[in-house]
């Protein structure tokens, strides 16, 4: 055979690379092109003969192929992954078992790290040893931690340590009476120590830091689900209510014993009959003029209050009723009703049954709750956004009961973001596990006499998880800003923001699901085992689709929010701005259907936030449109409001979905433009660059459809999508380290 010359024996490995990768463009071949260019040891038969093999019209023939594998096979040398530039340094020491001399090339390593070209791209094409890499030490866990952390790293850093004291060791609990006690000395002690409270103004013992609560909210996940929703109702929603919506009297009465535990609370929205639908509650709150006092009724079978956390434990009660002023529904407010005396015997006219076993989340104490004809005074009543005045009129300064209710909702919707922040914690957390089991797990190879392969250098296990490793990041971001909105907007913001939590809720909550779900999978058997943490984290968050609103529900209140701009289109009034608007669509879909775009394929393009932007904007806009077109057809022939949203519920869903899709992304880019570090900005733009192109590949049917993209474009994302998580793989534990989970709260056997 034929003996190759050094200098293209040096490049044998690289060419044997890239022609064995489908993925080769225009682009990538110009890189190799410019190195072969700049390298002046070449000959020019050498130069001629590289130059040849790139020619994607005429690829080298498979007999070239077979020898350049045979020439690498029979160099023996070993691969070794921990190299700083691994392909290079294999190519030049293939070179030296051949030859005397080998002067290190760096045209080579030009090539290696623009092609991005990762060591498990390769290691199972060459038939030589490799000298595997659990993980890379390119980047910094401690690092990544620190961005993610960003303003709030002192809080979460104090809390992770304070998660060590022996209270929070986790344990396999088997009565769910013994679980709740424990939860409920942990809730305790939080109190007792300041955490309750964090979100409170400081007259009640907090540092009004609405954003460190969701931050360590997130991080009790680590411990346990439980704890985290128990801390969420007592805290969150109990004590929320009553900063929220109650006045300064409420406050200095019970703020600051709910924020030390003190007083234990618990929030009764929820009925047995009505779900999700709070405006349709039937619980009444009937205001008696001759006593002065407020009566609380559950007035049918299925009015009670049910899956209301902390029931057991509760002295008092938010209740959410339809208030009744002088005969005068008022609409659903708030009151505090005291639940037992001192002795946490229940008081006369309570009723509360306990839940009993859930799928999950065992140490909280859900219950239901009746009410029979029970009196309270009128202070009781949180009174923020209505009272009733001293001769028993009833007062408010949002005159629109529409505006009232939303207003009052709207002020909760902090809940929904802690509710999401919890399921990124689990699903960081199950995710970390599966990491770690699949950096020490080995599994078949083609030989006995070859140590079997890592779980993780399987290109399906990439797979698997680097997109959901990427959208950890990308809604970690995400929720981060929505919660620093939320916590500073301007009044006019509300309604928007409210819009953009119910799609992040939904889609985030659905994420967890997926990831954990993905994650229990991936650990095989012994992720089954409860002793190894992703069963509880499966059953616990599975309720967080459901619980601070049902995510389907969610999900159509934010494409209707979505919809708002186009309330006017919703008749023939509106019609003239439905024509300019649809010269707009028009417009925009000529442009994106346009066939060099729909089948652009190279990496620069496919790469390009610019890209990612337009997919996702386009695509909401276009449902948007369309949604409205087919509402305004529905009202145009007569079809009541209720009656049109019902026949386009699905639609709905897509644009909720694509919406807060878009929003994610578009936070997550923001951020990470702004990073100073460029290699640590380049892998976060790395993470939002996959997690942009598997979510297009989720939805390539919808984009096919529209002619936005081609099928050879579809194929070349699919191709990207597999290419960037194997390029991820050395760094998988590093990224996992980044989301900070204490070594403390790291005790899953599986992942050691």
């Amino acid at each position: 055979m034929e003996k190759y010359t050094p200098g293209i024996l040096q490049y044998i490995p690289f060419f044997y690379v890239i022609w064995s990768d489908d993925l080769l463009s225009a682009s990538e071949i110009a890189i190799v092109e410019k190195a072969l260019k700049q390298d002046g040891s070449l000959s020019k038969e050498e130069w001629d003969t590289l130059f040849k093999w790139l020619r994607r019209a005429a690829p080298p023939s498979d007999m070239e192929f077979r020898k350049w594998k045979h020439t690498i096979s029979k160099s023996a040398v070993k691969l070794v992954e921990s190299d700083t530039y691994p392909l290079a340094t294999f190519s030049q020491k293939v070179v030296c078992s051949f030859y005397d001399e080998c002067p290190f090339n760096e045209n080579l390593k030009y090539i290696e790290l623009n092609l991005g070209i990762q060591p498990n791209h390769y290691n199972h094409l060459f038939d030589v040893e490799v000298v595997h890499q659990r993980t890379s030490n390119y980047y910094d866990g401690h690092e990544l931690d620190a961005l993610l952390k960003g303003k709030h790293s002192k809080i979460i850093d104090d809390f992770r340590s304070f998660l060590s004291h022996s209270l929070f060791t986790w344990n396999i609990h088997r009565n769910k009476d013994e679980f709740r006690k424990q939860v409920l000395e942990q809730v305790k002690f939080l109190g007792e120590k300041g955490y309750g409270a964090l979100a409170y103004p400081d007259t009640y013992g907090g540092t009004g830091d609405m954003e460190g609560y969701a931050a360590i909210f997130e991080n009790l996940m680590y411990v346990d689900g439980s704890l985290a929703i128990k801390f969420g109702v007592q805290f969150g929603l109990f004590g929320g209510s009553i900063q929220k919506l109650g006045a300064k009297r409420h406050h200095n009465l019970y703020l600051g014993k709910a924020g030390e535990a003190k007083l234990l609370g618990c929030f009764a929205m929820t009925e047995t009959g009505h779900g999700s639908n709070v405006r349709g509650i039937k619980t009444t709150a009937t205001y008696d003029s001759k006593t002065d006092e407020i009566i609380i009724h559950t007035p049918g079978e299925n009015d009670n209050k049910e899956y209301i956390g902390n029931a057991l434990h509760a002295k008092m009660a938010t209740v959410f009723a339809q208030l009744i002023v002088n005969g005068k529904n008022e609409g659903v407010h708030a009151v505090l009703v005291p639940l037992r005396d001192a002795e946490h015997r229940l008081l006369p006219g309570i009723t509360v049954e306990d839940n009993g076993y859930k799928l999950g989340l065992n140490g909280v104490d859900n219950g239901k709750i009746w009410f029979n004809q029970v009196h309270v005074p009128r202070a009781n009543l949180l009174s923020k956004y209505g009272h009733i005045n001293d001769d028993g009129t009833y007062h408010s300064d949002i005159k629109n009961p529409n505006k009232r209710f939303f207003t009052m909702l709207g002020t909760l919707v902090g809940g929904r973001i802690c509710v999401a922040r919890a399921g990124l914690g689990g699903a960081k957390f199950a995710l970390a596990i599966a990491v770690k089991h699949a950096l020490q797990r080995r599994q078949f190879n083609d030989t006995i006499k070859i140590q079997e392969d890592l779980l993780m250098d399987y290109p399906t296990h990439q797979l698997r998880l680097a997109p959901l490793i990427a959208s950890a990041y990308v809604y970690h971001i995400t929720l981060d800003r929505i919660m620093e909105v939320y916590c500073h907007d301007a009044p006019t913001d509300k309604r928007k923001v409210e819009t953009q939590v119910a799609g992040l809720k939904s889609l985030i909550t659905w994420y967890a699901n997926d990831a954990i779900q993905e994650c229990r999978e991936a650990c095989g058997g012994k992720g089954y085992l409860i002793e190894n943490r992703i069963a509880d984290l499966k059953c616990d968050v599975d309720i967080f689709t459901t619980f601070e609103g049902d995510n389907t529900v969610l999900l159509q209140l934010a494409a209707k929010g979505v919809l708002s701009n186009f309330r006017a289109e919703f008749n023939s009034a509106g019609f003239s701005s439905v024509l300019r608007l649809l010269a707009t669509q028009l417009g925009e879909r000529l442009s994106a259907i346009n066939p060099v775009y729909t089948n652009k394929t190279d990496k620069e393009h496919l790469y390009s936030p610019k890209f990612h932007k337009h997919a996702f904007n386009y695509r909401t806009k276009r449902l948007t449109y369309t949604l409205a077109m087919r509402i305004r057809d529905q009202i145009k022939k007569g079809v009541p409001s209720y009656q049109a949203f019902l026949k386009v519920q699905t639609h709905l869903l897509a644009l909720g979905n694509a919406y807060s899709v878009e929003l994610a992304h578009t936070l997550f880019s923001d951020f990470a433009s702004t990073i100073k570090d460029e290699k640590n900005r380049l892998l976060f733009q790395k993470l939002g660059t996959l997690y942009a192109l598997y979510e297009i590949r989720k939805d390539a049917e919808w984009f096919l459809e529209q002619g936005y993209i081609g099928r050879t474009k579809s194929k070349a994302i699919r191709q990207r999508v597999e290419r960037l998580c194997s390029e991820l793989r050395p760094h998988m534990e590093t990224l996992v380290d980044g989301f900070g989970i204490p070594e403390h709260c790291m005790t899953a056997p599986i992942a050691f």
